[in-house]
């Protein structure tokens, strides 16, 4: 805001023509105040109060020049008129470089007061805004600052969220273990262990999210390997020894891989149980891209259609893998072609963000 009353500091060893600026000043508003010399008005200019500066070029002491460039080392010092009666405008170009907003010549007759009086207030004009785009460039630093601790602290709170989710997670799929271990009735063991595998894949995105660099998003890929190998561990015997994996590195978000795990544990445990009666067999996993985006398979070398249903099954499984299909936009359906049993899902070009090339085999 434009002060209402302005304080100009006129420096300069000449009292009458002092007297002059100040009789002249103040006819347009201006509140002026006097210093004979450079170091009493830099005294002065250290007080504060000072709105805009009319200095003179030679004085005894420091000069106009020697002031300006003490003046420039003040803190928020006010903005300088450089006065002189020399015409060379070699000392006027002088006076700009080193800091001056003005420069004018002055005369002893008081003619130049009407360009003082505009130079003044110009500057004052200037200053403000000069001020006004400081004071909103350092709020827009100091408010990217707080936003960038904000997202830190965050982001420190969300990982130490998801390491404890993705540990209860876990501590409930070991009791479910446990439980299934000591049960004696078969289809309550497997209903069990059933559980125990939905909850792993659950837990197993919160792991990912924990070490992530990204909270948002999670490597599929490496989020499929390592529930895989989950499965591995939990299986009895060596029925799971030859599941495989082929993916492709993408990311995806977190409620889209939890549906994925869940959909791969449902269909891989559905292998296992009813593809190889006699025994184990290969069971393929694969997500690889295709014209519509993904295309998530699992699929088996097993008996396929000649199998029977199983009188006790509740269904169960197929319920949830079709739920989470619908939650992602697709569906589960058979390859007819396959000789075993191959499940496909469409996955749309949405999920896709591809960060590489085709990831291994696990």
């Amino acid at each position: 805001m434009k002060p209402a009353t302005p304080l100009l500091l006129y420096i300069d060893d000449d009292a009458g023509l002092a007297r002059l600026v100040e009789r002249g000043l103040r006819r347009q508003g201006f509140t002026v105040e006097h210093a004979p010399d450079g170091a009493s008005g830099l005294s002065r200019i250290q007080q504060g109060g000072i709105d805009v500066v009319a200095l003179d070029q030679h004085m005894p002491g420091l000069d106009g020049l020697e002031t300006l460039a003490e003046i420039q080392k003040i803190p928020n010092a006010p903005p300088v008129i450089f006065v002189t009666a020399s015409q060379d405008s070699k000392i006027a170009i002088t006076a700009l470089k080193a800091g001056s907003a003005d420069y004018l010549v002055k005369d002893t007759q008081g003619e130049f007061l009407a360009l003082l009086d505009v130079a003044a207030k110009g500057a004052i004009e200037q200053s403000l805004v000069r001020k006004a785009r400081d004071d909103a460039e350092a709020e827009v630093h100091a408010s990217r600052d707080r936003y960038a601790a904000l997202a830190a602290e965050r982001e420190v709170l969300l990982r130490e969220v998801n390491h404890r989710v993705g540990n209860s997670l876990q501590i409930i799929a070991s009791l479910l273990h446990l439980q299934a271990n000591s049960a004696t009735d078969d289809d309550v063991k497997a209903a069990l262990t059933n559980a125990m595998g939905r909850v792993a894949a659950v837990a197993q995105v919160h792991r990912r999210l924990y070490t992530s660099q990204d909270l948002k998003t999670v490597m599929l890929n490496q989020y499929l390997e390592a529930l895989l190998e989950d499965l591995r561990r939990s299986a009895e015997g060596n029925r799971m020894s030859r599941l495989t994996l082929k993916a492709e590195p993408v990311e995806i978000d977190p409620d889209r891989a939890v549906a994925i795990g869940i959909i791969v544990n449902e269909l891989v445990m559905n292998a296992v149980k009813y593809a190889y009666p006699d025994g184990a067999g290969p069971i393929h996993v694969d997500l690889l891209s295709c014209k519509d985006g993904l295309e998530l398979s699992i699929s088996d070398d097993g008996v396929g259609l000649q199998v029977k249903q199983n009188p006790r099954s509740t269904g169960m499984g197929q319920r949830i893998v079709t739920a989470m299909a619908t939650k992602l936009g697709t569906r589960a359906e058979r390859d007819p072609s396959h000789s075993g049993t191959r499940i496909v899902l469409k996955l749309g070009s949405a999920l896709q963000r591809e960060t590489g090339q085709v990831a291994g085999a696990a």
